[in-house]
């Protein structure tokens, strides 16, 4: 069993850098507009490069912590928006600049388009009642606890202000129960293949969710109200897309992919993939869904079989290909998502106290959703667990919150999500994000445990005792 890696060579190694970064940023901000002029703003590569170079060395400390990467990056990023408390206002540029944002949005599209591709749809139609249930409860209890915890300490937002936080607390992160029971030699359990399929339906009704609430708020914004018929309509517009674009996997997408695999240019297939992720993303928009949608319906009707004849001669999997992508593109959204978390909002009690209880409804809706289990024999509490994680998911719905905008009691336009609310839901992600590992890993070894010695050793003696009975009685 080998040991596990020190963090301090990384920590010593990351200081060096770090310094240098602070260096730079103070440097450009006391060069004020003097790069003006230039086709692009220099901010933007600044920024990129803060934000892989943090990303990655927090995102390998956490892992040799037995963390998700995502934690170091998502903390990072917070660390970095926290030196403005030290009098340090460098990075006040990169919080926002909108050429930045952009990146971090189509990462997040990229990253939903992955998910799509670990998300096999017959598994989804096969993973039985237990998962459909266990889903559906994990979606509706955690949404009306969110939405009463926003109501008790937000009562002078609007009520979609409430809707949309208990929005947040829907989906959960499959990504990270996964590398947990995959860690854990567990993938092929029953347990496991109950979370897994419910983590993955979750998500399908989350952002379903999104675009009823998402809509609503629009039509509020606009001036109007949102009727029953208009979130029916809405509901069938989500489904209807994702029927559509099932059944344009499933009809046209192998004839493209297959007169594709002549072309011998190389990135032929990852340019095409690529391509339909942000097509569909694009029709998702057209019809008023969330670009996220599209990308994770792309993902979602792309199956190996379609890219057969690319693997046959040589080239990789698309999920290999996706992945520099993925590491390029995705770290900058968590990271500026933790940028734009204002550490000031939590000197206020009553935010802490918020971000504490909207934390433990996170929780407890999701072990209420382990009461849809219906086999026996099956461990209800690490299904619980399993679905715990809101991870990336939550952010990237207080990420579109904090672009949607309602007006306020005295008719002022503002952030459906706003900074002590976003501060709030990062403190949830980070919690539910943090504790699953460990805790899903004690109760699935809680419940492998052999029997107790003690029975054992029982018996043992109650067999002793027999046969020096038998002899005594033999003499």
């Amino acid at each position: 069993m080998g040991r596990k890696k020190s963090t301090k060579p990384l920590l010593l190694f990351g200081f060096i850098p770090f310094v240098l970064l602070l260096t730079t940023l103070t440097a450009h901000a006391a060069g004020g507009e003097e790069d003006a002029g230039h086709g692009l703003d220099p901010t933007v590569l600044l920024g990129l490069g803060v934000f892989l170079v943090l990303a990655k060395l927090a995102g390998e400390a956490f892992e040799r912590l037995g963390q998700p990467a995502v934690l170091g990056e998502l903390l990072s990023g917070i660390a970095l928006g926290s030196l403005v408390l030290f009098g340090f206002t460098g990075a006040e540029a990169l919080r926002t600049n909108e050429v930045l944002a952009a990146i971090a949005e189509i990462g997040v599209i990229v990253l939903l388009f992955e998910v799509g591709l670990e998300s096999n749809l017959g598994e989804m139609l096969e993973v039985g009642a237990s998962s459909l249930l266990v889903a559906i409860l994990g979606v509706v209890a955690p949404f009306f606890l969110g939405w009463g915890v926003g109501a008790y300490f937000l009562p002078d937002a609007a009520t979609l202000v409430h809707v949309f936080i208990g929005a947040t607390l829907c989906a959960t992160s499959v990504g990270i129960t996964a590398r947990v029971l995959k860690d854990a030699g567990k993938l092929q359990t029953r347990e496991s293949r109950i979370v897994l399929g419910a983590a993955v339906i979750d998500d399908v009704l989350g952002l379903l969710l999104l675009a009823i609430v998402a809509g609503a708020i629009r039509a509020q914004a606009a001036g109007g109200a949102l009727s029953a018929a208009d979130v029916g309509l809405i509901a069938a517009k989500s489904i209807g897309f994702l029927v559509v674009a099932i059944a344009l996997g499933h009809f046209v997408v192998p004839h493209l992919f297959r007169g594709a695999g002549r072309m011998e240019s190389r990135g032929v297939l990852l340019g095409l993939s690529i391509a339909f992720c942000f097509l569909l993303a694009w029709a998702a928009a057209l019809v008023g869904l969330a670009p996220i949608i599209g990308a994770f319906a792309a993902g979602l009707v792309l199956d190996e079989a379609h890219f057969e004849s690319f693997i046959q001669r040589g080239e990789r999997d698309l999920n290999d290909l996706i992945a520099p992508v993925s590491a390029l593109l995705v770290p900058t959204f968590f990271v500026l998502m933790g940028l734009k978390v204002d550490l000031r909002v939590f000197s206020r009690p009553e935010i802490l106290s918020f971000a504490a209880v909207l934390t433990l409804a996170a929780i407890a809706g999701k072990q209420l959703c382990s009461l849809g289990v219906l086999e026996r024999g099956v461990n209800r509490t690490a299904v619980g667990l399993g679905m715990i994680p809101r991870g990336e998911v939550g952010l990237i719905f207080a990420g579109i919150g904090a672009t949607l905008r309602l007006p306020n009691a005295q008719g002022v336009s503002e952030p459906v999500i706003d900074a002590a609310t976003f501060g709030a839901i990062v403190i949830m992600v980070v919690v539910t994000t943090f504790i699953t590992p460990p805790a899903l890993k004690w109760s699935l070894a809680r419940s492998a445990a052999p029997p107790t010695p003690r029975i054992n050793a029982n018996k043992l003696r109650v067999s002793e005792a027999a046969e020096e009975a038998a002899e005594r009685t033999t003499r």
